[in-house]
């Protein structure tokens, strides 16, 4: 009898070993170049239908059945995890009931008081800001500053520290980055202004701020712009950013409330400094960018900045040089979000000459016309 009973129990064993629910994944890449730890998501409520109690604790692991760190987004929706796929290729991934092994956080962004109230934020490629109240008397901008980073690890944290209570200053390059950037009264690194009768509307610094979600794999906030001067009419504007890691491009949404002047158009901008760099306009894919050398606050070459915005085909109207920026136009309907990209690079991190971050753009602007596509079983 006993000799029954156990039997019986390696057959339930075996029985729901073999049946554990599991979500098969398999992304599809339909373009001709790999696409490497892309963000890709799956349904939540599709996850826990086929998971149920598993939901509880679960992992996503690769072909090798090695585990890939993931995120559930703010609203409980989406669960994101990084992708890599061959050209033209497939690759499998499944979620299934388990532990997750903890892996490092990847990106990071916060309010930052103790710095005339920056918000700044961060992933494993490359570090931003933009500047707040405290700076309303220094003429500030709503536009985009840049961290180059040499290292994965989150650095927004250390360089703040570092400068204000040790006099370590982040415009050198210790190691692991610097910021040498300047925006002034620019849209700097890719930020966006209306437009009209040839005017770029550059802004000064955000009202209020929220973040949404804060890693480890993305990190949303959010700026409010309460007061907007377009012409003699005063709009708001919710600016919403989106970084993941492994990119060089935070996603933005922005919207305007309030009377929309007739013709009103949208400019993402890249400040050209001295003017001695070299800029790229590509209307039919979609984007701008430029390049130009990085030098320390103390007179030190750091090889090659880059940055630039992606609009995408078929969105960006046109693009030019004016004044001390490259622009990329796009239209405008009032009452609705406007979505774009931008970002930046640098030489003694991935990007070792000017076409190499041209090249990365244009196949960014390609990726989202041909997302990769995810199917569920």
């Amino acid at each position: 009898m006993m000799k029954k009973l156990v039997i019986a129990w390696m057959a339930i064993a075996v029985t729901s070993t073999a049946f554990a629910a599991s979500l098969k994944v398999t992304v599809a890449n339909s373009l001709g170049f790999d696409r490497n730890k892309e963000m890709v998501s799956v349904s939540m409520a599709v996850v826990k239908q086929k998971l149920g109690a598993d939901t509880k604790s679960f992992i996503v692991v690769d072909a090798k059945d090695a585990q890939v760190p993931y995120q559930v987004t703010a609203n409980q929706l989406t669960l994101i995890f990084p992708a890599t796929v061959k050209a033209n290729g497939s690759a499998v991934y499944e979620i299934k009931g388990g532990a997750p092994e903890k892996f490092a956080a990847k990106t990071f962004g916060r309010f930052v008081p103790e710095r005339k109230d920056d918000f700044a934020w961060e992933n494993d490629r490359i570090a931003f800001r933009m500047y707040g109240p405290k700076l309303a008397n220094e003429n500030p901008s709503n536009g985009v500053d840049v961290w180059l980073k040499k290292t994965e690890a989150l650095i927004v944290d250390k360089f703040y520290y570092n400068d204000l209570q040790k006099g370590i200053h982040y415009h050198v390059d210790y190691g692991e980055g610097l910021d040498c950037y300047k925006v002034a009264h620019t849209l700097g690194a890719g930020g966006i202004a209306p437009y009209t009768d040839s005017t770029l509307w550059v802004q000064n610094q955000y009202s209020k701020w929220k973040v949404i979600e804060n890693g480890p794999l993305r990190t949303t906030f959010q700026l409010t712009y309460d007061s907007v001067k377009v012409g003699k009419t005063w709009l708001k504007e919710i600016y919403t950013v989106s970084i993941d890691a492994g990119s060089q491009l935070n996603k933005a949404v922005v919207s305007y409330a309030g009377k929309i002047p007739v013709g009103m158009k949208l400019a993402a901008g890249l400040f050209l400094h001295d003017k001695k760099g070299v800029s790229k306009i590509d209307a039919k894919a979609g984007y701008i960018g430029y390049g130009e050398v990085a030098t320390s606050d103390a007179g030190v070459p750091a090889g090659r900045d880059y940055v630039g915005a992606v609009l995408g085909s078929g969105k960006m109207l046109s693009g030019k040089q004016q004044g001390d920026h490259v622009l990329a136009f796009a239209n405008y309907k009032p009452g609705t979000k406007f979505t774009y990209y931008f970002g930046a690079g640098w030489s003694q991190w991935g990007f070792p000459n000017d076409q190499v971050w041209f090249d990365y753009l244009r196949d960014f602007s390609l990726k989202l016309q041909s997302p990769l596509k995810v199917t569920v079983k």
